[in-house]
């Protein structure tokens, strides 16, 4: 009654599954680490933190094998918003760098972190104070 399939199943593994390159789950953190530290340049870039950013270039070298594109590229964003967006990028670094065990861009992610939240900060505490007079 019915024809039988005469066509591979999509659930058939393939002939050759090792003719594609596979990445172990340590080169997927390294790229995904790159990933976040390059956002996370841009922004220090664009907030104008030098020092900064020379050590978050340093470590994206490290990881890609080559050294990062720098462009300082200015958006209309308000400083606060630049601050809370470096602040979440170092975040995610942290994490991923926890999880591969890379003290060097944990320790610069956690201190990069605290800057943000310090530089967040700041603006709240003048405001306050020139408010008391």
């Amino acid at each position: 009654m019915y024809e039988p399939i005469r066509t591979k199943s999509v659930h058939t593994p393939a002939d050759h599954a090792d003719d594609f390159p596979h990445r172990s789950r340590e080169e997927e953190l390294d790229i995904q680490l790159a990933g976040h530290l390059a956002a996370l340049l841009a922004v220090t870039d664009e907030l104008g933190i030098g020092e900064a950013g020379d050590h978050i270039a340093e470590q994206v070298a490290r990881l890609r094998g080559a050294p990062p594109a720098r462009h300082a590229g200015r958006t209309d964003a308000p400083a606060s918003a630049l601050h809370r967006r470096a602040h979440a990028l170092a975040g995610r670094a942290l994490v991923v760098a926890a999880s591969r065990a890379d003290t060097a861009v944990a320790i610069l992610a956690a201190e990069r972190m605290d800057a943000h939240t310090a530089a967040l900060a700041a603006p709240a505490a003048s405001a306050r104070l020139v408010g008391a007079h």
